[in-house]
């Protein structure tokens, strides 16, 4: 039996979403990294918030940097493999790390900041490409922001998951118990990732003027290889954007559980109090996530209607807005409303970097040229979360270090006012060249069917 190239975009969209969710980790740092801050005796390892933040920032470098590398392999050898690579990567990080302790930051840093962080930027770089590439321009927007959202999601159910784990065996069996878990999840996942047959060219919904005599199909755009993509302001441009973006959202993803607790504790050492603010920082990152998660599909939705940039712009002067006034908010209902504004803005750009990527430098070459637009994703992940640490451990407040990514936010926003698509040279097809091209693509999908 035939199966449409509909069918086989979705099982990739979804199974690369059910990666994402798994490899999304990533945003359990801060319910680890406030349990390493305290005291041996009370179950922490004692470290200072700069420490806590390096296996972090590492991961971030390590996830971006590799998303180059995998973006290019999973271009030339297909997703499958690669993210396969990925998933064993990230377990066995997470293993690495459950050797660490309270004087030994090297094997968290060399377990959850280079390997994870690596095997996360593996699964990551091949969950998105193939599933934009099985469908037309028209929904890259709301299919980047279905398979991010995994990533930005998995912090509902991992938060809540952790610190359960954390409680009841500590953190060193927690990285232990968390590794094996997604080293089998994501392997799983990774066998249904899966390129279009070459020659395949998704079929755009036709419009009322290309059913008249005479009118003619959108045009071809020319795919940039990574090469010829470093040689545009555009890219440069985004990659600005990007990295003061993710700087202002890794930032408070990374402290928010440390903020909420000192808020609710409030400098309280009864057991009750600190039993309660460790309730609200584990909801607290949940809420977040479903925001995070939310903005991908939304603004990935909505960007199909009136435009990436425009829509980055929105995000970029919102997110500034909401850096300014987080430090301030007091109260729990202020605090959720916080989190969900900045984790709703935030998880907008990861819908909106690799389709904007997409349309401006076409798909063939998607992996390697989002990866190279992804490693300002790991700038900002250095610079938000290293800066956070040492901000908080020279004043005693993260509130400096908000007020810094409210600005770099607003940079971003006015960057967008210069940000245009790049020429290209166009080619035009015919309504029969369109149809002769549909024709095509389910010969091809015959063909792989057979093979």
């Amino acid at each position: 039996m035939k199966e449409s190239s509909d069918i086989r975009g979705w099982i990739v969209t979804f199974s690369g979403t059910a990666i994402n969710l798994a490899l999304g980790v990533l945003y359990s740092w801060s319910i680890i990294a406030k349990s390493m801050k305290l005291p041996v005796g009370d179950g922490g390892w004692g470290w200072t918030a700069t420490q806590t933040q390096l296996p972090y920032a590492v991961a971030c470098a390590m996830f971006a940097i590799m998303m180059v590398f995998a973006g290019r392999a999973q271009d030339k050898y297909g997703p499958r493999i690669v993210a396969s690579i990925g998933g064993g990567l990230t377990g066995l990080g997470l293993i690495v790390a459950s050797f660490a302790s309270p004087n030994n930051v090297f094997m968290a840093v060399l377990g959850f900041g280079v390997l994870a962080g690596a095997g996360i930027g593996l699964g990551y770089a091949s969950a998105t490409p193939p599933a934009i590439k099985w469908f037309p321009a028209a929904k890259k927007g709301l299919i980047s922001g279905l398979v991010v959202a995994g990533f930005g999601l998995a912090s509902v159910y991992i938060a809540p998951l952790t610190t359960m784990l954390i409680k009841e065996n500590g953190i060193n069996q927690t990285f232990l118990l968390l590794g094996i878990a997604f080293f089998v999840v994501s392997v799983i996942f990774s066998q249904f990732l899966k390129n279009p047959p070459a020659g395949y060219v998704p079929a755009e919904k036709p419009s009322k003027r290309q059913g008249e005599a005479g009118s003619t199909s959108a045009p071809k755009k020319h795919d940039y290889d990574w090469y010829e993509m470093l040689k545009t302001r555009q890219f440069y441009l985004l990659w600005i954007m990007f990295a003061l973006g993710a700087a202002a959202g890794l930032l408070t993803i990374g402290s928010l559980a440390s903020i909420v607790s000192a808020k609710v504790a409030g400098g309280s050492t009864d057991t009750a109090v600190l039993a309660e603010a460790a309730k609200w920082s584990s909801l607290m990152v949940a809420i977040l996530a479903v925001a995070n998660a939310g903005g991908r599909v939304v603004a990935g939705f909505f960007s199909d209607l009136i435009g990436r940039v425009r829509t980055m712009r929105l995000v970029f002067f919102y997110q500034a807005i909401c850096m300014l006034v987080f430090p301030e908010l007091g109260t729990i209902s202020f605090l959720i409303l916080g989190s969900i504004f900045v984790g709703f803005n935030y998880g907008a750009l990861l819908a909106l970097f690799p389709s904007t990527t997409g349309d401006y430098f076409g798909t063939k070459n998607l992996g390697v040229n989002y990866g190279l637009v992804f490693t300002a994703w790991g700038f900002g992940g250095v610079l938000g979360p290293i800066m956070a640490g040492m901000i908080r451990d020279a004043t005693g407040s993260f509130s400096l270090a908000f007020q810094i990514s409210a600005a770099l936010c607003l940079i971003a926003a006015l960057v967008t006012f210069i940000t245009k698509a790049p020429k290209a040279v166009l080619v035009s097809s015919s309504v029969e060249e369109a149809k002769v091209a549909v024709e095509r693509n389910l010969k091809v999908l015959d063909g792989s069917s057979a093979s």
